[in-house]
């Protein structure tokens, strides 16, 4: 894994919040912080009704986020965003099934790059999305990075 770069998500920040930090691991810094959507759970996706405690998962068709460590693995097409995708290899016991569940992080035109409190980001089907310009700077990022990058999503 690369031990210079990582992206960390505190779930216990409000949705309408940034609460994903780009970190600079060797200069133990915080480089960007972004939006970011969870899971959606049992409530109508796109909405924001799990804003303030937001339920977590790594069962099946559960449209929930899961915790813990993933490394992200491999770049692919996506048809949200900017059309780029990358895979979550789950590395936990909570979170397993990322890959079998096609849990990803991509990019996703309904999350803003300000944050949007008291309102939430938009709550999708469990996969951590930014918005455009987020994912275009993450994107960067990975794309010239030689090692496996870690994702770390906790409460």
């Amino acid at each position: 894994m690369d031990t210079c770069f990582a992206i960390f998500i505190d779930y216990s920040i409000h949705s309408g919040k940034k609460r994903a930090f780009l970190v600079d691991l060797q200069k133990d810094s915080i480089t960007d912080s972004l939006l970011v959507s969870h899971g959606c759970g049992d409530m109508p996706w796109g909405w924001d009704y799990s804003k303030n405690n937001p339920e977590f998962s790594n069962d099946f068709e559960s449209h929930r986020s899961s915790l813990g460590k993933f490394k992200i693995g491999a770049r692919g097409y996506s048809s949200w965003g900017i059309n780029v995708k990358y895979i979550l290899h789950g590395l936990e016991s909570s979170n397993s099934n990322a890959l079998k569940r096609t849990i990803v992080m991509h990019g996703w035109g309904d999350v803003t790059d300000h944050e949007v409190y008291p309102n939430g980001t938009p709550e999708g089907w469990g996969c951590p999305a930014f918005s455009n310009s987020g994912m275009t700077k993450i994107d960067s990022i990975l794309q010239n990075n030689k090692k496996a990058v870690l994702l770390w999503g906790f409460k």
